[in-house]
């Protein structure tokens, strides 16, 4: 079987990329989990300066798999669970993490990307917290990122009327750190890499700490409540349906139950 994540030590980078093109690398549960322990891993590891994640094909991730993705189960508080423990992993480890988003970083697909520290988008790529479409919250961690980037008025639009966020718009806004013309994209992304991953390790370190306690400190807090909520959320009529329109590419018909 093709492994759906796949994780390269290259040099001092370590690189994941998420692999699932044909299903525009929507997650699993066993795959966040598998990049969690590749984060966390790297975490411990000095011979690791810089981590890098990426997506096969034309997506960075497509969200939760809402098809069933390996057991033929839907998304459930198990793949919320994995999700915020990738999260976490993100924001923890010391190594800088750069996002590369060649393609749509889609529901919690949106979330890892803007958990990054740098993350560097195509031109044609776009942000969208799509949750509401099938019922849902936003969860790994969106609801204290997109806003602590942008501000609460974009974040509503984003969560609630699930606007598409081109990823020059994004760039304007400050969700992204970088948005490059699609042909520059990988040696723009390679560029940052090596710099990221040859700059004074420590001191980016004590950096990324700093900047979590300031922007980032109800991180867990935020996390706890979005798995509360979402949880209640997985038991309703509106998410039933949500899920078939999705599987029937249909608009939903939402009862408010």
């Amino acid at each position: 079987m093709t492994p759906p994540i796949l994780v390269k030590h290259d040099g001092y980078v370590l690189r994941i990329t998420f692999n699932r093109p044909e299903r525009l690398n929507a997650f699993t549960t066993g795959m966040l989990t598998l990049a969690a322990e590749a984060v966390e891993a790297a975490g411990e590891d000095p011979g690791v300066r810089a981590v890098v994640l990426a997506g096969a094909g034309r997506a960075f991730s497509a969200g939760a798999d809402l098809a069933g993705g390996e057991t033929g189960e839907l998304p459930g508080t198990d793949t919320i669970d994995a999700a915020n423990r990738l999260i976490l992993a993100l924001r923890r480890t010391p190594q800088p993490v750069l996002a590369a988003v060649g393609g749509p970083a889609v529901g919690v697909g949106c979330s890892v990307a803007l958990a990054a520290d740098v993350t560097v988008a195509q031109e044609s790529a776009y942000f969208l917290l799509a949750f509401a479409d099938v019922g849902l919250m936003p969860d790994g961690g969106a609801t204290l990122l997109v806003p602590a980037a942008v501000g609460r008025a974009r974040a509503v639009r984003m969560a609630l009327l699930t606007e598409r966020v081109p990823a020059a718009l994004a760039a304007d806004w400050g969700l992204i750190t970088h948005v490059v013309p699609d042909d520059a994209f990988d040696n723009e992304v390679e560029r940052l890499t090596r710099r990221l991953a040859h700059g004074p390790t420590q001191a980016f370190a004590r950096t990324k700490h700093a900047l979590n306690a300031s922007s980032l400190p109800r991180l867990e807090d935020t996390l706890a409540v979005e798995r509360r909520g979402q949880a209640q959320l997985f038991t309703t009529a509106d998410f039933a349906e949500g899920v078939t329109s999705f599987r029937e590419k249909r608009r939903p018909e939402f009862s408010g139950k």
